[in-house]
C-alpha cells in the first residue's frame, strides 16, 4: 500500500505539501492540490484511519446510547444532535440497548477503549454511579436530570412539567385524572408519580393505581389504552399520556368507539410532536431538538477541553394549549 513519501515523490512536492492536502489544509496552491489528489487516485492510496486516531488523539466519532431507534421521542433528540454533529464534522455511532445492562455497558467499554471521543445518552437503566466509573476515558452527557455528577446533563424539570399539565386539568374542572409511562422505573417516571400523590392528596382525591398506565410507547399502546380505559368500571375524565404518539393513538381509538374528546374525555400528550399538532393535541413541549443540539455542543466543549468541570443544564419546557382539553 503507498504511503504519503510515495506520493510526494511522485508528484514532485513535499510530504507536509500531502499532508496538508489529506487534512484539506487552505494553504496549498491548486497545482499541488491538484497533483497530489490526481497521484493518491493512481497509487489508490486510502488513509489509514487507525494511525490518524493514533496521532491526533480523536476519532471523530460520538456514540449515541438509546433504548429504541424507531421511537419518536429519540427521534426528536437525534435530530438536534445530528444537526450540531454535521457541522462540527462528527460522525454518530447509534447504539441501541433496549434497556439490556449489558448492551448499555458495552457502549460505555467503547469509551474506555478509545472507539470513540465521547458518549451521549439518551436514556439509560444503567445507574448513574455506573456511568460516573467510565467519566475518566471521556466525556459523557446524559439526556436526563442526575444532580451534580462527573458527566454533564442536560433535562427539563419533569415535576414542574407534570405538574403545569395537572394544573392545566385541574383548572378545567378535572379531578379524576389518570396518566400513562413508558416504564416504571425511570426517573422521570418516578418524578411524576411524586408530584400525582402530591396533587390528589391536595385534591382530596384517593390514588387509583389502576389510572396509572405502564408500557405505553407508541400509537398501538395508545389505543390499548382507550381499551384498558374502556373496560373500568369507573373512568378517569382526563388523561396525561407520556408521547404524542401514544396519545394520538388513544384519541384515535377514542373516535372509533365514539368517546368525545374533550368533552368526555380530556387528553394532554408530551413531546410536542409534529402529529400532535395535527390532531390538535394539548401538550408539554419538552424542547427535545433543542435539548439533543445542547447535549452534543456540552460533549464537543469538553472533547475540545477535556479538563471543564462537568455541566448540568436545565431547559425550559412549555404548556401548548389545544383542542383536546
Amino acid at each position: 500500500m503507498a504511503n504519503i513519501k510515495e506520493i510526494a515523490k511522485l508528484a514532485g512536492v513535499s510530504v507536509s505539501t500531502v499532508s496538508r492536502v489529506l487534512n484539506d489544509h487552505p494553504y496549498v496552491s491548486e497545482d499541488k492540490r491538484a497533483r497530489v489528489i490526481e497521484t493518491m487516485k493512481q497509487l489508490k492510496y486510502a488513509r489509514n484511519m487507525n494511525a490518524v486516531h493514533l496521532i491526533t488523539g480523536k476519532t471523530k466519532n460520538v456514540a449515541i446510547m438509546l433504548p429504541f431507534i424507531n421511537h419518536a421521542y429519540f427521534s426528536l433528540l437525534m435530530e438536534g444532535i445530528g444537526g450540531e454533529a454535521l457541522a462540527n464534522h462528527y460522525r454518530l455511532v447509534l447504539c441501541q440497548t433496549g434497556y439490556e445492562p449489558d448492551k448499555e455497558r458495552e457502549v460505555l467499554e467503547m469509551l474506555r477503549n478509545r472507539e470513540i471521543d465521547g458518549i451521549i445518552v439518551l436514556s439509560t437503566a444503567t445507574p448513574v454511579e455506573r456511568i460516573e466509573e467510565y467519566c475518566s476515558y471521556g466525556p459523557i452527557v446524559c439526556c436526563q436530570e442526575a444532580g451534580k455528577r462527573a458527566f454533564s446533563s442536560v433535562y427539563i424539570d419533569h415535576s414542574c412539567a407534570f405538574r403545569s399539565a395537572m394544573e392545566c386539568l385541574i383548572a378545567k374542572g378535572h379531578r379524576h385524572i389518570g396518566f400513562t409511562v413508558g416504564r416504571m422505573d425511570s426517573p422521570s417516571t418516578r418524578a411524576r408519580i411524586d408530584v400525582y400523590r402530591k396533587i390528589l392528596a391536595e385534591l382530596g382525591e384517593p390514588l387509583r393505581e389502576e389510572w396509572i398506565l405502564d408500557g405505553c410507547l407508541g400509537m398501538e399502546e395508545g389505543a390499548a389504552i382507550m381499551q384498558r380505559l374502556w373496560d373500568m368500571p369507573e373512568r378517569p375524565s382526563a388523561m396525561l399520556v407520556t408521547g404524542d404518539h401514544v396519545a394520538a393513538g388513544l384519541v384515535w381509538e377514542a373516535g372509533r368507539r365514539g368517546v368525545s374528546i374533550p368533552e368526555e374525555l380530556a387528553v394532554i400528550g408530551f413531546d410536542n410532536q409534529p402529529i400532535g399538532k395535527m390532531l390538535g393535541l394539548t401538550t408539554i413541549d419538552n424542547r427535545l431538538y433543542e435539548m439533543g443540539a445542547e447535549a452534543f455542543r456540552i460533549l464537543y466543549s469538553h472533547i475540545q477541553e477535556p479538563n471543564q468541570e462537568s455541566v448540568q443544564r436545565e431547559l425550559d419546557f412549555e404548556l401548548i394549549e389545544r383542542s383536546s382539553v
